[in-house]
């Protein structure tokens, strides 16, 4: 096996526990590599710090799946892997739809499996992980006997690494638009042609958190996809909710999903940019009592993180003057570069600019069957608040 030996002048990230050995920290490689190889890594003076798969097109040049000196990388690895994240996912109640396995938090470095009660979607980011999808999807139907399993490998991460973008079935053909259930309502999935992989998990403990502050309010509810939050508003109790949302298919989908809980009498969609109309709304001087903000991300680089910035302020002030005096503002960022206390700094540069002043009610990440390992940032990415606003 080709071994890696680490620079000497580097931060103690990687031996500290961090799965990502950038080429630039590499002082040499003993041994031929090929992209996708398993290599063992060590440091400057010889010691063994882990294995894991290279890739010598991708700046990350090897990302570790272990630091067991006498564990393979194999079938069984990664069926064991598989198997020992389900078992956490049943202890901490996650049991019927989640985020099966997380990449880095899971350690599994790049792969993505989502989980639809008898159906799964999934992920493989990076070539060394994607060599190893048999394997997977091997385990997935060992230990699952799952009704389909389905990738959504349609996304630009991959070009990096040197693999193309595709979707497709890798079990016998299913029907791909499924219903799951979540906090006792029914939403149709669209796996194939939904954004991500279908469905977000990552909101669902947040979605209740939002119970007590909707009963008898009026809802507006911006960038709502296809209508989770503000179908879960309709259901704890608002008087009436707008969804406002971009795509046309998102909101049709959101309709249906409306349709399907039995709250279309009080919980609609439109299809606006949701930039321009809260601007607009809030000079005309509407006034709801709860008003939601769930944007999608901003940026994925560093380089566009101003303007990361730069619109969620905007975005948050245009929301807060939309606000009866003391309603609540619900807000949230998936942008993993901006990391919670730089988030929470925008919400009050927003409240600055909008002559008012928050009271905290919740703030929460992301549900727990996507872990937090600390000293991974990548690992923390979504914001979730509720304050209100006065």
């Amino acid at each position: 096996m080709t071994n890696v030996f680490l620079k000497k002048k580097i931060s103690r990230r990687v031996e500290n526990g961090h799965p990502w050995v950038f080429a630039n920290e590499v002082n040499t490689i003993d041994g031929p590599l090929d992209g996708g190889d398993i290599v063992n890594l060590f440091t400057h003076d010889k010691k063994f710090v882990g294995r894991g798969y290279a890739n010598p097109k991708s700046q990350i040049l090897v990302r570790l799946l272990t630091r067991k000196k006498d564990e393979e990388i194999n079938d069984k690895f990664f069926y064991n892997r598989i198997k020992s994240a389900w078992e956490y996912r049943q202890k901490i109640g996650y049991t019927e739809n989640c985020r099966l396995i997380f990449g880095e938090a899971d350690w599994m470095p790049a792969l993505i499996i989502d989980k639809f009660n008898d159906y799964f979607v999934l992920q493989t980011l990076a070539l060394g992980m994607d060599n190893w999808k048999p394997a997977i999807v091997a385990a997935l139907q060992e230990i699952f006997k799952p009704k389909g399993i389905y990738e959504r490998n349609d996304v630009p991460v991959r070009e990096l690494e040197g693999l193309p973008q595709l979707k497709g079935f890798l079990s016998d053909p299913f029907d791909t638009k499924i219903t799951i259930q979540e906090n006792g309502l029914k939403f149709l999935v669209d796996i194939e042609n939904g954004q991500k992989t279908g469905y977000f998990l990552d909101q669902q403990d947040n979605r209740r958190a939002i119970q007590h502050i909707v009963k008898n309010a009026e809802v507006l509810g911006a960038f709502t996809y296809t209508g989770t939050f503000e179908i879960h508003a309709a259901h704890y109790g608002a008087k009436s909710v707008l969804g406002l949302d971009i795509s046309p298919s998102a909101v049709e989908q959101a309709n249906r999903n409306a349709e399907l809980n039995g709250y279309a009498d009080r919980c609609r969609f439109e299809t606006v940019n949701a930039f321009d109309v809260l601007k607009a709304w809030a000079k005309d001087g509407r006034q709801y009592d709860v008003v939601m903000l769930d944007p999608p991300a901003f940026t994925k680089s560093r380089e566009n993180l101003q303007k990361a910035i730069t619109g969620y302020k905007e975005i948050n002030l245009r929301g807060m003057k939309l606000i009866k005096p003391g309603g609540f503002l619900v807000t949230t960022s998936c942008t993993n570069l901006v990391q919670p206390e730089l988030f929470l700094e925008i919400i009050q540069m927003a409240a600055k600019d909008a002559k008012r002043t928050l009271r905290q009610v919740v703030y929460q990440t992301q549900a727990s069957d996507h872990p937090i390992v600390w000293g991974q940032e990548n690992t923390h990415y979504l914001k979730f608040l509720i304050v209100q606003v006065v």
